[in-house]
């Protein structure tokens, strides 16, 4: 898919600004816009509306949207983030062609600036510890106070930077600082640093650096030297930006236009890269990609569809204001997606055996079941049927209540592309258990219907059991238990709101013998049970391993009826 093709007419408040730039040709009819994450650690769903923002403004308006990874952080980046980053954007839809870039192409050229800001009387060597600048920053109704280091000579700060640079003082001990405003009501303009000293192995660059540009000094001028034209961020850059501006307006460089717009958190979800790093360091889930985090990855080994995360992005839309979404609807979507596009498959998760007593033995037959009932080119297929099958256990009840019409001892039920089965006999353990049915059929039933007229209020899902491949199966639930897992009672903290049973393991399960050929990735829906899909890591060939997708019910869809 390219983007050209996942372009669709919208509008919001950056699209309008776009618009009338290229209206008024303000940047001489180009749009160039990036996506730049920082490669310490997986990208998630709240990275997904930024991606879907950028690459999609770039598409509609004839532009071009880069990929750079703003690494200049060695402690935190490494190549694998890269990697998983790169392949989920190109997951997503997105294709950045050429212009993959990073921050740290622009090494020598920022450190170049620096020093131009130095000889400008712009920035100096401040010598004090990292919790001295802190404490002397000030507070938003104190000013700061300034550094005893603040009026060093231009040639000693070229100096003593040139010698941070080559590695002759130890990590914390210098920084270098821009020299603005000490009393600034914006406290990001107090004389930030450039520049600190970190003597750590970077993943591109090595050994070469022994100093590293802070984030505020090189996303602007990264942003220049790739002459883009609307540089568009989450609004915590919002007073980031009169700094942004300072240090291109300084260097007398171009400057693009920042933008910002509002993060959209998403309910029963944390999205710090911080506390998602804990959760896999501290095992408590199976990963980076672990089905149950709100990871990209962890969406796609789920089972959740690029479609389906880009109509959510698009349906929640960007604001100038934050505001919280439900994950229900991020789910909703993918229903939708996979109702129109899944195979229909039958499972059955709880098994519970049913012996038919009049089948011939040894016989097996074929029904004709339907792929899609959405999709008719997808056709049909034939599944086995023999006179061992296995059901869900939740389909029988020895004693069924009044509104309950699935099969019980007496009662007849109907068989999904089978037969009218009766249940005549229940076989129970020695802990009075009941493990087996047995049961008779109407062999003039045969695609579920009775020749004489005669109605079930039932249709259940079966597999049979003479040709029905063994899985597991896993269930997966939000693994936070409030909607807002941030928010911590007095003295707690947010891990105590984890669910204890966000993960149920399901086996042995069967299914229909097809499924054994089931390739990581493949989504199906499993009849009257929800959509499923081949885990891409713990399946080996022949034994499929299924994790929910989402289940059938479409709590979202029914709230909105509810409200009109």
């Amino acid at each position: 898919m390219t983007n050209a093709e996942s372009a669709k007419p919208r509008t919001d408040f950056v699209r309008e600004i776009v618009a009338e730039d290229t209206r008024t040709g303000k940047w001489e009819g180009r749009v160039v816009t990036r996506f730049p994450p920082e490669p310490n650690g997986y990208l998630h769903i709240g990275h997904a509306s930024s991606i879907c923002l950028n690459f999609g403004i770039a598409a509609e308006f004839g532009g071009v949207c880069h990929l750079r990874f703003d690494d200049t952080n060695p402690v935190k980046e490494e190549d694998e983030y890269v990697q998983a980053i790169r392949e989920d954007v190109k997951w997503l839809g997105f294709d950045w062609g050429e212009n993959e870039f990073y921050a740290s192409d622009y090494f020598d050229q920022l450190y170049e600036w620096a020093k131009q800001l130095v000889r400008d009387g712009k920035a100096y060597v401040d010598d004090q510890s990292a919790d001295d600048i802190r404490r002397t920053r000030g507070t938003l109704k104190e000013p700061g106070t300034e550094s005893p280091w603040r009026n060093r000579a231009p040639e000693e700060n070229l100096d003593l930077l040139e010698r941070m640079k080559n590695g002759e003082f130890p990590d914390g001990s210098r920084v270098l600082r821009a020299k603005i405003d000490m009393a600034s009501p914006n406290l990001n303009m107090r004389d930030p640093v450039m520049y600190r000293i970190l003597h750590a192995n970077h993943h591109r660059t090595g050994d070469t650096w022994r100093i590293y540009p802070m984030y505020d000094f090189a996303h602007g001028q990264s942003d220049s030297i790739e002459r883009v034209t609307h540089s568009v961020c989450t609004l915590e850059f919002e007073d980031h930006r009169p700094l942004y501006e300072w240090f291109c307006d300084s260097l007398g460089i171009y400057r693009p236009q920042q933008i910002e717009f509002a993060r959209r958190n998403t309910t029963h979800t944390v999205t710090s890269k911080r506390k998602l790093l804990d959760l896999v360091r501290e095992n408590r889930v199976d990963g980076w990609d672990d089905p149950r985090m709100p990871t990209i990855g962890g969406l796609r080994r789920r089972g959740f569809t690029p479609e389906a995360i880009r109509a959510f992005c698009d349906r929640i839309g960007i604001a100038k204001r934050g505001n919280t979404v439900e994950f229900a609807l991020l789910e909703h979507c993918v229903r939708e997606h996979l109702n129109a596009v899944a195979p229909r498959r039958m499972a059955v998760l709880r098994p519970l055996k049913v012996t038919i007593s009049n089948w011939p033995k040894g016989r097996t037959v074929e029904v004709e079941g339907v792929n899609n009932p959405e999709d008719e080119s997808a056709g049909t297929r034939m599944i086995p049927f023999s006179g061992s099958l296995w059901i869900e256990r939740d389909d029988f009840m020895e004693d069924p209540p009044k509104k309950f019409f699935r099969l019980a001892p007496g009662r007849e039920a109907r068989l999904r592309y089978g037969y009218f089965i009766r249940c005549d006999e229940v076989v129970k353990n020695d802990a009075g258990e009941v493990v087996e049915l047995i049961c008779t059929y109407d062999p003039e039933t045969k695609g579920g219907s009775a020749p004489d007229g005669r109605k079930v209020k039932a249709t259940l899902h079966w597999v049979s059991a003479d040709h029905a491949v063994a899985t597991e199966v896993r269930h997966y639930e939000p693994l936070f238990a409030v909607e807002n897992p941030n928010k911590v009672a007095e003295g707690g903290d947010w891990r105590d709101n984890l669910a204890p049973d966000s993960l149920e393991v399901l086996s042995p399960c069967y299914a229909e013998p097809e499924l054994a050929t089931a390739m990581p990735g493949e989504r199906f829906q499993f009849e009257r049970l929800g959509y499923y899909c081949v885990d891409t890591r713990m399946s080996k060939p022949g034994a499929p391993v299924f994790n929910r997708t989402v289940t059938l019910r479409d709590e979202w869809a029914k709230q909105q009826r509810k409200n009109g």
